[in-house]
């Protein structure tokens, strides 16, 4: 499959994605990317984030890919029962937060619990040995649960711009194989 076959739903996490995130980076180049959305993405409402990636699912014309970083990465998962069936086919999951061990900021409460079932589409999920936000064993167990293949992006911290990853092409090579293996 290629990019331009499908609708490239980019899904920020918290406080969106800057122009230097990888994210800005791919929806400007990928003609058929196009962001979601969220109407404040400084207080994050699961109810509110959900229901936005359901409607621009929805809305899309093509078969959608989700392009999921962080928060928008549990958004993803929260919305994935309530797509449309066979709408989503399939997901690039990139640096999960781990909400459930350790103290959590109460501005990610409504998040939890993180859901365990598994996707109803094939996932890649592209985690660090360094993320602050999550350890390789946490987003390893997410991937297991959720059906997804699992990607060790080494210590690449939160794989944003704060990281280093701003083009981050590694990404975009990773993306190209997971649209090719959709067929």
């Amino acid at each position: 499959m290629k990019s331009s076959d499908t609708a490239l739903l980019i899904v920020p996490g918290w406080n969106g994605s800057d122009a230097d995130h990888w994210q800005s980076r791919w929806e400007g180049r990928l003609s058929t990317a196009r962001r979601v959305e969220q109407a404040d993405f400084a207080r994050p409402d699961r109810g509110a984030w959900v229901a936005t990636l359901q409607s621009a699912v929805a809305a899309a014309e093509k078969p959608v890919v989700l392009i999921a970083h962080s928060l928008g990465v549990l958004t993803a998962a929260h919305a994935a029962p309530g797509f449309p069936t066979g709408k989503v086919v399939g997901a690039f999951l990139v640096a999960p937060p781990d909400l459930e061990t350790g103290p959590m900021e109460p501005l990610f409460a409504s998040f939890c619990p993180v859901p365990r079932a598994a996707l109803p589409f094939p996932a890649l999920l592209v985690a660090s040995r360094t993320d602050p936000h999550c350890s390789y064993a946490a987003a390893e167990a997410l991937a297991t649960a959720w059906g997804a293949e699992l990607v060790d992006a080494g210590e690449a911290g939160h794989i944003n711009p704060a990281a280093g990853f701003g083009p981050w092409p590694e990404g975009s090579m990773r993306l190209l194989g997971l649209l090719q293996s959709l067929g």
